[in-house]
This record gives C-alpha cells, structure tokens and sequence, in this order.
C-alpha cells in the first residue's frame, strides 16, 4: 500500500503527482477566474434590487451562474465543452487554439494559467523539500495565481477566496505547517493593519482612496501563512514592484495618474517569493538589522 511517506519519497512519483494535478487546479482555476467575479456582480445586483425593493417585473431575470452551472460553452457560437476538449494544455495544442466547432480562436490565456500553476506548483515543492509542509503550501500557491488573474482583470480580490486563505493559514499552523501558530496570529494582524492605516492616512490626506479593502486581507492571509518576521519582506517587495509598473505604464503608455492599478498581483508575487525564498530572506533581513 502507497504510503504518504514513500510518495514523498520517491521523486518521479512526486512531481509528476504534483504536475498532473496542479495542471488540473490551473483548469479550475480559469473557472474560478472567469465565474467568481460574474456571480459576485450578480449578488450584488439581487441585493440592490432588494433593498430598493424593486417589483418583480423589474428585476433582471439571468440564469443563476455558480462555479458548475451553467456548463462551459464556446463564447462565439455556444458549442458545450466536451471532456475531451477540456484537458488542460493537451486539448488547447491538439486544436490548434480554436474552437472544435466554429474554429473561433481560443484565448491561450487558459493553456498559460494551467501552465503557470503547475510550474509554480513543482517550484515550490522543489524548493520546500518533499514533505508535507510543501504540499499544504500549494494551497497557497494556487489561490495567489486566482486572485493575481482576478484582480488584473476586475480589480476586485473576493472575500470568498481572501478570508478562507487567512483563516487557513492560521489554522496549519496552529500546527506549525510553515510558521509558529504566534506569528502567523500576530502576522495576520499586522498585515491587515498596516495597509488599512495605510488607507485611512492617504485618504485623510488627499480624500481619496489609495487601495480597495481587498488588499488588506490578502496581506493578512499571507501573514497568517508566512509569520509577521516576512511582512516587511512582502511589502517592500510589492511596493517597489508596483511603482516600477506604475512608473513605467505613464512613462511609455501615458498611464494617467488618476487610473487605479491593482495592487493585489504585487502583493501575491511578494508573497510566493517569500514562500519560495523565506528563510534566506528573513536571514538577510535579521542580519541587516542586527537581530542575527
């Protein structure tokens, strides 16, 4: 019988165990993607609706839409997904990046985000050590690359996906997966308030909101997986990774300056760095400050 431990231990099994199923995770993950931030529009308009205590005959009739309803279907011509048209990367080269039926070009962002998560996936495995702390951590990994793709496309970092994670983390390590359950607390805490008091100064400054609440949480829940030691990592990182981007977009595409840019793929980034680098980074750290 295949234990836990001899499928750690045995390498090819391992990763290909890994890539396999994160492939899988990164299909779903184009659901979540696509489906997340639709449903949410849609409750938000039932809410309005009630509040306002619209008539009935007024209020917009779609059909309910959830993560499996209604199936998958071609955008151009309504084609239903088959299964065989749906495995990950394969079925997007075998047809040629179209459509099976009305051969309408298919985004090849599905085929990069399955790619892309399964690549992080074995990363983070390989960097971690073949143990179970690792595998735990692809829960991470795979709800960073959701809210980054979410959040560059919407501006919007869904409670539904941010809380869990926070609530998560703090409950691995209460069994110490990655961090002392102390830190993970007081890391969660710390992330969420200094980014909230970061808000609330500019916006008492300049009477403009400099963030959406979204990211308040998402730094909280990679608080609570990381410890309070790497926040300073993660938020420096971010920043000086945000306003290059910034800087740049108005420099070579006059970005204005009034046009919001979602922090929450900075803040993600920050944070798979220092999932993947943690111990070398708060070495550094530790040592420039002396505490080493």
């Amino acid at each position: 019988m295949l234990t836990l431990d001899t499928f750690l231990s045995t390498p090819w099994l391992l990763y290909l165990t890994v890539t396999l199923v994160s492939l899988c995770i990164g299909s779903f993950l184009n659901v979540v993607i696509l489906r997340l931030p639709k449903m949410m529009h849609q409750d938000w308009r039932c809410q309005c609706e009630e509040f306002l205590e619209l008539p009935e005959k007024q209020r917009k009739r779609d059909e309910r839409m959830t993560l499996s309803k209604p199936a998958s279907t071609c955008p151009s011509c309504g084609h239903g997904i088959r299964a065989w048209e749906n495995i990950p990367v394969v079925s997007y080269l075998l047809l040629r990046g179209r459509c099976a039926a009305c051969k309408a070009r298919i985004s090849p962002r599905y085929p990069l985000i399955e790619a892309v998560t399964a690549v992080f996936s074995v990363v983070t495995v390989a960097l971690l050590g073949a143990n179970e702390s690792a595998l735990w951590a692809l829960l991470l990994v795979w709800a960073l690359v959701a809210l980054t793709v979410i959040d560059f496309d919407t501006q919007l970092l869904p409670d539904n996906i941010t809380l869990p994670l926070m609530w998560l983390g703090l409950v691995l390590n209460y069994f110490g997966v990655l961090t002392d359950f102390n830190s993970a607390f007081w890391g969660a805490v710390a992330g969420y308030l200094s980014l909230w008091s970061v808000y609330w100064l500019f916006k008492l400054v300049t009477g403009k909101e400099g963030m959406g609440h979204g990211d308040f949480k998402l730094l909280a829940a990679l608080g609570a997986w990381l410890g309070w030691q790497l926040l300073p990592a993660v938020i420096l990182l971010s920043s000086v990774a945000g306003a290059v981007v910034g800087i740049s977009l108005m420099v070579f595409k006059k970005h204005g300056r009034e046009v919001p840019i979602p922090f929450g793929p900075y803040l993600a980034t920050a944070g798979l760095i220092c999932l993947w680098f943690g111990s070398e980074i708060q070495g550094f750290w530790f040592g420039f400050l002396g505490l080493s």
